[in-house]
């Protein structure tokens, strides 16, 4: 599986050994910037320029998680998952660092 983040404002789940879109996801307002898969594989977290960080269930597509860095000036532009998959890192183009879990 990869995930695609898109200037569309959506993330793009494709099953790489048959070249196949999976799933579009699709609840962003703005470009979505990042995409990581947590450690068991089961979640990706997206981070967008509207600085919300959504976590999805890849096998339904189902948002599960919404945050938004209402005190931030900037978008999110990286997302990454900690070892144990239980909190999301979000850095942003204003240089502040989030974490949610």
């Amino acid at each position: 599986m990869l995930a695609s983040a898109s200037f569309d404002h959506t993330v793009r789940l494709w099953d790489v050994r048959r070249g196949e879109l999976v799933r579009t996801l699709s609840r962003h307002n703005d470009p979505v910037y990042s995409v990581c898969f947590s450690p068991d594989g089961r979640y990706v977290a997206s981070g967008c320029f509207d600085r919300s960080v959504f976590i999805w269930d890849i096998q339904t597509g189902k948002l599960l998680q919404s945050y938004v860095g209402e005190k931030r000036k900037g978008g999110i532009f990286e997302v990454s998952w900690n070892a144990r998959g239980e909190k999301v890192a979000a850095s942003a183009s204003d240089g502040t660092v989030g974490l949610y879990c």
